[in-house]
């Protein structure tokens, strides 16, 4: 009879439960957080296992190819869902969490999610990385605008290059003002210094990848957004439709229905938050910076003037995420007449 096993993943200790066919407790026990080590636990039932599988995380993502590895196949199980199912539960601890899922493993009631391949998550790492110093980049920004104002000075929201120049001319002649803020102007100039290093890095990885130079002919498409998308994507043909690719990431509207009632919501923000951020700012330039006429750009056009510009660029990057599917897997480049 086929053995089910789960693991529950912290970064020291990993619950390990394993279930048979009728849900009675084969093993509990707890491992640690290492490839080796959970192979070895389970090496006495691994021709056994009829399936096994952890909650998917960037820890879990290792763990997996450690594991394959040694021979098992272990499964990524969707967060959302697990979260779902094991809420029900009174008690939440790592050992119930590791029953549960087992139990789903069990049941048949979980959806797998894919195994991102190494070049994907050196993407994404890479992308991720420059995202956090923009981030902090933009909090050393404002704590600098929130501490001028309190003495009054208020700096111009459009200013880019003469940003530190204008901070220097405000606070001249203010040497407390100066000597509590030159730490984070240092701080703002380095950071900008290593974006810059990011931002060529990711141009070079958007060119050297045929995949990232072939969306990068749609209009208002560039490196950062193809790049983004094709770590997000990572394998097309795991999208039987190209059309389900704005459910995937957030892009659809939301749906309420039960009896008489039927709600149409605002999209659900589903998926990953950084694609619909890139796809989203593609539409934006699209829309109000590309020259380059389209007959895309022309229907989002009408539909701003019909609907409002904010929904006209979130019905583009919906259709942006489409498209891109569409020329990834047919291997063409953007056709600037196709009906859109």
């Amino acid at each position: 009879m086929p053995l089910y096993a789960a693991l529950d993943v912290a970064m020291e200790k990993t619950a390990l439960c394993v279930l048979d066919h009728e849900g009675q407790v084969v093993l509990e026990t707890n491992v640690t957080s290492d490839p080796d080590a959970i192979a070895d636990r389970l090496q006495p039932y691994k021709d056994s296992l009829g399936r096994f599988g952890l909650e998917a995380g960037p820890l879990s993502e290792w763990l997996v190819r450690g594991l394959v590895v040694r021979g098992f196949a272990p499964l990524l199980l969707e967060t959302r869902h697990v979260r779902a199912a094991l809420s029900a539960r009174i008690a939440k601890t790592d050992r119930n969490d590791a029953r549960g899922m087992a139990d789903l493993l069990r049941m048949g009631w979980f959806r797998a999610v894919h195994l991102k391949s190494l070049d994907a998550r050196e993407q994404r790492t890479l992308l991720s990385a420059r995202r956090t110093l923009i981030c902090r980049l933009k909090d050393i920004e404002n704590s600098v605008r929130g501490l001028l104002r309190g003495f009054g000075i208020r700096l111009p929201l459009a200013l880019r290059l003469k940003w530190e120049g204008k901070v220097r001319e405000a606070i001249a002649g203010h040497p407390t003002l100066s000597d509590a803020l030159e730490p984070l102007l240092v701080i703002r100039k380095a950071l900008r210094e290593q974006v810059a290093v990011l931002d060529k890095k990711v141009r070079d990885a958007a060119k050297d990848d045929p995949v990232c130079r072939r969306l990068m002919t749609v209009p208002g498409v560039g490196s950062i957004v193809a790049l983004t998308y094709r770590a997000a994507i990572d394998d097309p043909s795991r999208f039987s439709s190209s059309k389900s690719i704005g459910a995937c990431f957030g892009l659809t509207p939301r749906r309420y229905q039960s009896g008489e009632s039927d709600r149409i919501g605002a999209i659900s923000r589903a998926g990953d938050a950084s694609v619909r951020v890139a796809l989203f700012e593609a539409a934006h330039v699209m829309l109000t910076r590309s020259s380059k006429w389209s007959s895309l750009k022309a229907w989002a056009t009408k539909l701003a003037m019909r609907r409002g510009a904010k929904r006209a660029k979130v019905a583009l990057a919906r259709k942006l995420a489409v498209i891109l599917h569409r020329m990834w897997r047919t291997e063409a480049d953007f056709r600037f007449t196709a009906a859109a």
